[in-house]
């Protein structure tokens, strides 16, 4: 039987396969998968299970199965119901019909039951009554099955609140995983808002209030979505269910679609997407209504907040009188004031009716549209970023700012975003609004810097709502940003300085991050080019914050603790510079910096520059002074210590030719990202190397050895006792996220920036071992690495590196030269 029926199945997979590639049907998918499955698992069991245990034992489909939604590679959920616990022939039996099952090509998931157990709120595995209300009679013992329908009928009465507050909770919960948005880059089509669970949800909800699936519902959202799960399992061959980019590229150039550019394509989704979340969050509510426990009575006093125009009910917002919104055009901006002002969320009730007069409100608001003190009290207001989300699902942002549009859905890839634009955008206020009262320590300078803002933040928090609205356009999105903004601020009626100070922030909103990227925050030369372009403190203040929203909304893990601190020291070195503080060098004498010395460290510190008195502490000096003594007895000596929200290593030895290199290959071959690097060699010709870097697999922080063990390896790489080569060559290389995901390699030399050293570019593919091939080229070329500041975006790599020659700035040939042996390394 197995053979057979493997074989069948397979030949049945690739035969819907092709028809599906043909018109992108899911219904015929899910509806022969079941039935294709129905017969083998019939078949399994009347030749193990039927006869030995005929009665008292019913075998049921449970959850997708039970529903007859079975996609291409689903996991088939089989539910054994007997009236005894199991004893050995039934164990043997069971066994054997498992065996023919998975060996047929099915994934099975059993679980075995009494009526009693389905009859009972389980702790810790509610999953098990989620899948009963599925529940189908496939063979065995059909009195013992009548005897469940009975039972679980009744038991569904008797607790169908505390059932609906479950579901609702675990709906809640799943997506706050996803913060609450459908708006990811690269989305998982089943467990994500508006997804396939969410789907699921609305018709678990209806079933357990007895009202059935929601008569409202568009079937083609339902019919789109288990489309692109269907394509996602037959392209991987398993149940695979994450949109990448490559198949949001294969499924837009597949036969059934009619949106062949994957942008396009992706808009579509979202729309779909868009509406079966909303259609879940409705009937999510409507359950949560029926819950009139003490929580919810709680809720109500919001209820206060009523006035003459808002209900406030349940915590939602209801209009009172909503053929108002026929009359008064003033009515949508001071629900959504109301809505900023309060953190009420629009019921679904009023968000639909909001919906509906969108396209009147466009003709009404082209000519006369909301003047900037609507955006200066609107965005003053303490939750601004959630009537922003309200603004946009009901389709208003787009009525009174038209060039919202372009952003809209909008995906732009970079293997670094997480979000749409406009979902990137919205997150950015609300990365704002969390600054309130942070415990966070890195942010509180930060939460600081909001409150010194309050007067022009309104400012801010507009030029970040306009700040991406540039892309998409084919040019520089900063430069279209501006334009597009121009003209928006010119419509409104904003005042002169505010729009010149709005424009500003638009144009600079990449000038801090690339200086933490590209420049060596300790040469006063950068602090000094930052300031011509600021200005003013307020400015700099401003952009600070704007820059702090913007990393941090890229992705959850964008603005690491290290990044924070790095930005704060970046906001300082500037801000002193404006306020007349930092025209002075640090003193060439250590004594001046540091105060007395011990012994030790002073004799470390001849001979080195002033910029490492600068950059370092009294007593991270003292630390390394100490290295320093060590390593004149063993030849070299290195520390691994965890700081300041990263990992960092410091390895003192004497210095020789590739040893910067060596070093950074050694931290790479133990999978760590390195996040900055310096060198600096002293009078006796002792090198104080410094790694700050990222553990991504928490390899250190889980393992207390493997930091000893790192730090040894780190002193014998140095010693020359173990080949670099040898430690990269077990470390494996990630592979990029698509066909289309190979970044080009790019180098540029600039004798510009610094004014000590020639500043090298480097974009490239991220692989193991990189930055040790760069540094090796570096030394290859006989030249010094002063500073060198490294960044990975997803796969790819941004290093740039200060170097110099003799201790001096590279000539023009020899830039070139060694530009074109980087490149090299990059391959």
């Amino acid at each position: 039987m197995t053979t057979a029926a493997k074989q069948r199945s397979k030949e049945e997979l690739e035969a819907w396969s092709s028809r599906f590639l043909q018109d992108g049907h899911p219904e015929p998918i899910l509806k022969n998968r079941t039935r294709l499955v129905d017969e083998i698992v019939l078949e399994a069991f009347s030749r193990t299970l039927l006869d030995s245990c005929a009665e008292g034992v019913s075998l049921l489909a449970v959850g997708g199965y039970g529903r007859r939604e079975l996609f291409p590679f689903s996991d088939v959920d089989l539910l054994l119901l007997v009236r005894r616990p199991p004893d050995a022939p039934f164990k043997s039996a069971l066994s054997e019909f498992l065996r023919l099952v998975w060996d047929s090509g099915l994934r099975a998931s059993h679980s075995i039951r009494t009526i009693e157990e389905c009859c009972a709120v389980h702790e810790g595995n509610f999953e098990l009554t989620v899948s009963l209300l599925d529940q189908r009679f496939l063979s065995g013992d059909s009195s013992l099955f009548a005897a469940l329908q009975e039972r679980f009928r009744k038991f569904l009465a008797a607790e169908r609140r505390e059932l609906l507050r479950r579901l609702s909770r675990m709906s809640r919960a799943r997506h706050s995983r996803f913060h609450d948005t459908i708006y990811r880059l690269e989305p998982d089509v089943k467990e994500a808002p508006g997804g396939m669970r969410d789907l699921q949800t609305i018709h678990w909800l209806g079933l357990l209030r007895e009202s059935g699936p929601e008569s409202a519902f568009d079937p083609r959202h339902a019919s789109f979505i288990s489309s692109v799960r269907c394509f996602l399992h037959f392209r991987a061959g398993r149940d695979h269910n994450l949109l990448n980019f490559e198949s949001q590229d294969e499924i837009s150039a597949a036969p059934f679609s009619p949106w062949h550019d994957p942008a396009h394509w992706m808009r579509a989704y979202y729309r779909h997407a868009s509406h079966i979340f909303r259609s879940s969050l409705t009937s999510l509510e409507t359950a949560e209504a029926q819950d009139r426990s003490l929580l919810a009575n709680f809720r109500d006093w919001r209820s206060r907040l009523s006035n003459s125009e808002f209900t406030v009910s349940r915590d939602l917002v209801f209009l009172r009188n909503p053929h108002d919104l026929d009359l008064d055009r003033q009515l949508p901006l001071r629900l959504f004031l109301f809505l900023a002002r309060h953190g009420v969320p629009l019921a679904r009730e009023t968000e639909k009716r909001l919906v509906d007069h969108v396209i009147s409100w466009s003709r009404l608001f082209r000519d006369q549209p909301p003047q900037a003190s609507f955006w200066r009290e609107f965005l003053s207001l303490p939750h601004s970023s959630e009537a922003l989300r309200a603004m946009r699902s009901t389709g208003f942002l787009s009525v009174i700012l038209p060039e919202w549009e372009r952003i809209d859905h909008l995906v732009v890839r970079d293997f670094y975003h997480q979000y749409t634009v406009d979902e990137h955008t919205n997150v950015t206020l609300e990365i704002l609004e969390g600054l309130t009262g942070t415990r966070d320590a890195p942010a509180k300078p930060f939460a600081e810097l909001l409150e010194e803002s309050a007067h022009d933040g309104w400012l801010m928090r507009l030029a970040l709502l306009l700040h991406d609205i540039g892309k998409g356009s084919g040019r520089d999105h900063s430069e279209e940003a501006v334009r597009l903004a121009r003209a928006f601020l010119q419509r409104i009626g904003a005042a002169e300085l505010d729009s010149a100070q709005v424009l500003f922030l638009i144009e600079k909103h990449l000038l801090l991050p690339a200086a933490l990227q590209s420049r060596d925050i300790a040469d006063p030369a950068t602090a000094a080019a930052l300031a011509d372009e600021v200005q003013t403190v307020e400015r700099l203040r401003l952009l600070a914050l704007l820059c702090f929203a913007d990393i941090s909304a890229v992705n959850p893990t964008a603005m690491t603790h290290w990044r924070m601190e790095q930005l704060w020291s970046l906001y300082r070195i500037v801000y002193r510079h404006l306020t007349g503080h930092l025209s002075s060098e640090p003193q060439s004498d250590p004594r001046l910096t540091y105060g007395e010395l011990k012994p030790a460290t002073s004799e470390f510190l001849e001979g080195l520059p002033r910029r490492y008195h600068w950059t370092h502490t009294a007593a991270e000096t003292d630390a390394q002074a100490a290295l320093f003594q060590v390593a004149r007895e063993r030849g070299a000596e290195a520390s691994v210590e965890r700081r300041q929200g990263a990992w960092r290593a410091t390895l003192v030895a004497p210095d020789r030719p590739f040893l910067f290199a060596s070093i950074a290959g050694a931290l790479s071959s133990f999978g760590l990202n390195i996040l900055k690097a310096e060198a600096f060699t002293n009078r006796h010709g002792f090198v104080a190397d410094s790694f700050v870097f990222h553990d991504p697999n928490r390899s250190l922080d889980l393992n207390p050895p493997e930091v000893e063990r790192l730090r040894e390896i780190l002193r014998k790489v140095a010693l020359g006792q173990i080949r670099v080569e040898d430690l990269l060559r077990h470390r494996p290389v990630k592979p990029p996220p698509s066909r289309l995901g190979a970044i080009e390699s790019t180098v540029s030399a600039d004798n510009e920036s610094s004014s000590s050293a020639t500043v090298f570019e480097v974009v490239a593919q991220d692989r193991p071992g990189l930055l040790y091939h760069l540094a090796s080229a570096i030394s290859r070329a006989r030249c010094n690495i002063e500073v060198v500041l490294v960044d990975t975006e997803a796969h790819k790599a941004l290093d740039v590196f200060h170097v110099t020659s003799g201790g001096q700035k590279l000539a023009p040939e020899a830039a070139e030269s060694l530009r074109q042996a980087l490149l090299s390394a990059c391959q």
